[in-house]
């Protein structure tokens, strides 16, 4: 396609398709109006009548949008590549993800990234990245790489790299750690991700002039408001295990507070229940269900997101955007009728090519043998217990009396033994806790899904089951299982990094079922994904209390328990 030809063809109104009796969402002027929407190739040319066209469709009335984007994602956390990741998502009306790579950057480091870049091109789905920001998340734990600056100035010039991702460790940003400082410095001028969770006062300030511009880990309506007063932008996440925003959004209409810097996103939200819910879709339904207008919901769900990156050519359906549009039957439901993909064609679900990647993001999982001893947990009467609380990713500290044999941690009355294993270098590091919420019984759960650093996190009743499972893992090359009494009920194996399959969509849907299922049968489940929950224990950027491969971990006060 030559430069000039879409100019031309909006000139004569010769287009290459057009979609015809549509009710076309203007995210501009905020209305709905019942017209036609020309194509040439995948740029939109005009919206109204007076175009002819050798391809035509009815849309029967249907609501045209734009493509939804989901404004922060992870690939990597939905286990498979980023082309089977596209099939699932893009039914569901999602057109664009900016994802941030940081769970393979993690592992793998600079291969990591390059693997992921490599596995996203040529795809239907707009793929568009930013680069992570703390590998490791943090110092308190022992990742596969670690990434500075000068590291990430190789991918500056990368067209679909637009700015830093999450920056997580808000403790080295507001104290002016200067490796920190250093890759804000170089993302200076474009958009720079947050993650701060409950900051709040002098120290969300200072956060904030240290350059993060957007915030998706707020869990009240308080939080979203003063980080709105801030001049940040919220992303309102429903992902597998972060739920529970409800509240958040009715309060947003009770309040009449203005929805232009508000988008939407999932961080984490595992395939089947994409599949079972949907997508953005499913968060722009929510919406609507609490009272937000239909037209603001699905400006949230595209425009907005698309301004807050500066994607000036995607995000609306207007003449010179590009055509990456979806049909839905009503605005309350957002039932997909149709969707149109980057191309500017309607998608179909034909596999994309399987690209070779570096040897460095395979064979990944290497921890120091163990026996049985290693899960010794020596005890007080008292001890801190991490407390999960349901649909949620942050935890309490509770202080339970806990029982013992021979000074040692002897889990029951609902409290779990929780280890996380250092597995990028055989290093020998052991972080042991206790959590309750779990409920497992007979059994144990272990993943080298474990964010952010990824290391092999083990959780059960025990100490055999838990050895078992977790050398289950190491002779696959990483991924999930779940064993009883001795036996391997279920596994996922994940070889690259440890944390994805190329195996098909539908293959992987069956094995996790099965390990959802083998999880219910310890007793592990309940309102929350045991295995998302299972691999956020150890992320030490989330309140209140977790455990890394160097011990059990304030999130709060970011410092070690004693």
């Amino acid at each position: 396609m030559k430069q000039n030809d879409p100019i031309q063809a909006a000139r004569t109104g010769k287009a290459t398709f057009v979609i015809r009796n549509a009710n076309v969402v203007n995210v501009f002027t905020k209305e709905i109006l019942h017209t036609d929407v020309a194509l040439y190739e995948d740029t939109i040319i005009g919206v109204g009548a007076g175009y002819t066209a050798p391809k035509e469709m009815d849309a029967h009335g249907a609501y045209l949008c734009p493509g939804f984007i989901d404004a922060h994602v992870h690939i990597e956390s939905s286990m498979v590549t980023p082309d089977s990741f596209a099939r699932v998502i893009m039914p569901h009306g999602t057109t664009t993800i900016i994802a941030d790579p940081h769970e393979i950057a993690n592992v793998a480091g600079v291969a990591g990234i390059r693997a992921i870049y490599k596995l996203s091109d040529d795809l239907q789905l707009r793929v568009l990245f930013m680069m992570p920001s703390c590998v490791p998340a943090t110092p308190f734990e022992h990742s596969g790489a670690t990434l500075l600056a000068e590291d990430m100035e190789q991918f500056m010039r990368k067209s679909r790299i637009l700015g830093l991702g999450e920056v997580m460790d808000s403790v080295s940003t507001i104290n002016g750690n200067k490796d920190m400082l250093d890759k804000l410095r170089l993302f200076d001028k474009r958009p720079i991700d947050g993650h701060a969770p409950l900051l709040s006062g002098l120290d969300l300030n200072a956060y904030r002039v240290a350059g993060p511009s957007t915030d998706h880990e707020c869990s009240n309506y308080d939080e979203v408001l003063e980080k709105l007063r801030t001049g940040m932008k919220v992303l309102i996440r429903i992902g597998s295990a972060a739920n529970g925003i409800d509240e958040i959004l009715k309060k947003i209409v009770e309040d009449h507070l203005p929805t232009d810097n508000i988008m939407f996103c999932t961080d984490d939200k595992h395939i089947e229940n994409i599949q079972r819910e949907g997508h953005i879709n499913c968060i722009a339904r929510l919406a609507v269900q609490c009272g937000i207008d239909p037209v603001e919901a699905v400006r949230m769900a595209s425009y907005n997101a698309a301004r807050a990156y500066g994607l000036n050519m995607i995000g609306a359906i207007a003449p010179g955007y590009k055509a990456e549009m979806v049909l839905f039957k009503d605005l309350k439901d957002f039932e997909v009728v149709g969707v149109f993909n980057r191309f500017g064609k309607p998608f179909d679900d034909t596999p994309a090519h399987m690209p070779v990647l570096p040897p460095q993001v395979f064979n990944s999982v290497h921890i120091a043998p163990l026996d049985e001893h290693s899960f010794d947990l020596p005890v007080k009467a008292e001890m801190p217990v991490i407390g999960l609380i349901p649909g949620q990713l942050v935890t309490e500290k509770r202080i339970k009396r806990v029982r013992s044999e021979n000074g040692l941690f002897l889990p029951g009355d609902g409290l779990n033994k929780l280890a996380v294993i250092e597995r990028h270098h055989a290093l020998g590091y052991i972080g042991l806790g206790i959590v309750e919420g779990m409920n497992i019984t007979n059994g144990a759960i272990a993943s080298t899904v474990a964010h952010d650093s990824h290391n092999l996190v083990v959780v059960g009743d025990n100490d055999r089951d838990m050895r078992i499972a977790a050398e289950s893992l190491v002779d696959c090359g990483g991924g999930f299982c779940v064993v009883s009494q001795g036996i391997v009920l279920s596994r996922l194996p994940l070889p690259i990094a440890g944390i994805i399959t190329d195996a098909p969509v539908a293959q992987v849907l069956e094995i996790q079922r099965a390990l959802l299922d083998a999880a219910a049968s310890l007793g592990a489940g309940g309102q929350s994904d045991p295995l998302v929950t299972l691999s956020f224990l150890a992320l030490p950027v989330i309140p209140a209390i977790r455990l890394t491969d160097e011990g059990l971990f304030d999130a709060e006060n970011f410092r070690f328990f004693e």
